[in-house]
């Protein structure tokens, strides 16, 4: 379980992340990530699970395996950055925590090149 100061909370920072954050696609998940400049933050991660995941037990069990994911990668993201996590259609079977972790090292990779650009 995350942290409760590690919770994307409010429906603006979802916004946020999802509308101007850096974007990368798996096969079941597509991850968001918004650096902000604010690193006396902690990173705070939330998740859009969607509803062709299946009912409310399927989709409650895949954002619980996501969460145990995250809580492992959660270091790895800049401080004071957003993450949103998506499960698309066929999530509920996947290798969750190998999966997440590619997500995730490819969007803390693409927020390291783009800095390095500016």
């Amino acid at each position: 379980m995350l942290a409760k100061t590690a919770r994307l909370t409010e429906s603006g920072d979802f916004a946020r992340a999802t509308k101007s954050g850096i974007r990368y696609t798996s096969t079941n998940f597509v991850g968001y990530l918004y650096i902000t400049n604010d690193t006396s933050e902690p990173a705070r991660a939330g998740l859009i699970i969607s509803k062709a995941v299946g009912g409310s037990v399927a989709r409650h069990r895949l954002a619980r395996k996501i969460r145990h994911c995250l809580r492992d990668c959660y270091t790895q993201l800049p401080h004071g950055s957003l993450l949103v996590v998506r499960g698309l259609n066929n999530a509920a079977s996947a290798d969750c925590a190998s999966e997440i972790q590619e997500v995730i090292s490819n969007l803390v990779r693409k927020a390291k090149e783009r800095a390095v650009k500016k």
